[in-house]
């Protein structure tokens, strides 16, 4: 399948039983919903779907169940995060193997390359499936800016079509669109900036909490695309306070307490990730409470 890039991607959760194992039910339970509900894709396994944290047997697995819960309705995009370029390139010819769409393609972790090192590792990768690539920028969370330079250094790979932005400036956005145009697809990686990067083009957003609300994140950025503000603009103030925990380094337990409570999934995290406790989840259920006050109020 050719991805269009357009549309909410959710960043899906991976979902766990009391004993850290897959729990597969859930996960196809889960892909089911956010089909229903109008993804324009799913991502597996990004941050949110906690891939450093599972292993390589585990990670396919995830991958296959996708595969055949989704049946082609939608694009599924497989996140590529690892140490080395050798594993890297090893992941995404067996993600290719599984028959997944394209590949998020996170720069090597735990090492900060520079950007000879950073260009290397990505063309590398690219050459290494026929998947469409889409890079993964960053830099608070791995520390390896993917600048426009460096960016345009990459083009040449003809798999490498989109960049998650997700260096919280939004001048990238319009950098990005500028320089590069129909050749790379700028996608949202923030989910408190979607509005901002709508506004200036952008069309597609990989999302985190669209796990919990993914009809009104749609909705969001449908608005947003076809340029009714005044709606978007209610919408967005509802949603953004929950959108803001998309944002901490703890962004996966709250997005998974959030799923928990409107659906009723597992809020079960893998070590050395642990659910929230105390005042900290308190007040994660007091945002999601009010989030959805606020958007029973706006008729939702």
């Amino acid at each position: 399948m050719t991805i269009q890039w357009k549309g909410v991607f959710p960043a899906v959760t991976t979902k766990l039983k009391p004993d850290f194992s897959l729990d597969l039910d859930a996960i196809r339970a889960g892909l089911e919903r956010l089909i229903e509900n109008g993804v324009g894709g799913v991502v597996m396994m990004g941050m949110v779907g906690e891939n450093a944290q599972l292993s390589p047997e585990e990670k396919l697995t995830v991958l296959r169940t996708a595969k055949e819960t989704v049946q082609g309705r939608v694009p599924i995009v497989s996140g590529l995060g690892e140490t080395s370029t050798e594993k890297a390139v090893a992941y995404a010819k067996a993600a290719e193997e599984v028959g997944v769409d394209g590949l998020m393609v996170f720069p090597g972790l735990t090492y900060k390359s520079d950007t000879r090192e950073t260009i290397e590792f990505y063309k590398t990768v690219a050459r290494a499936s026929k998947l469409d690539i889409l890079l993964y920028n960053n830099p608070r969370g791995y520390g390896v800016d993917l600048t426009p330079d460096t960016v345009e250094a990459l083009l040449d790979e003809p798999t490498i079509v989109a960049i998650k932005e997700e260096s919280y400036d939004t001048t990238r956005v319009t950098d990005l669109i500028a320089r590069f145009g129909d050749r790379l697809n700028v996608v949202c990686g923030v989910d408190d900036l979607i509005l901002e990067s709508a506004a200036l083009g952008v069309t597609s957003w990989v999302s985190g909490m669209a796990n919990a609300l993914p009809r009104e994140s749609v909705e969001l950025l449908e608005l947003a695309v076809a340029g009714d503000l005044p709606k978007a603009r209610a919408l967005y103030r509802a949603l953004t306070p929950l959108f803001h925990l998309d944002t901490v380094v703890k962004l996966v337990q709250h997005i998974k307490l959030a799923e928990n409570i409107i659906t009723g999934s597992a809020e079960t995290v893998k070590p050395p990730r642990l659910n929230l406790e105390g005042a900290e989840r308190e007040r994660t259920i007091a945002i999601t409470r009010k989030t959805l006050a606020d958007l029973k109020a706006l008729g939702y």
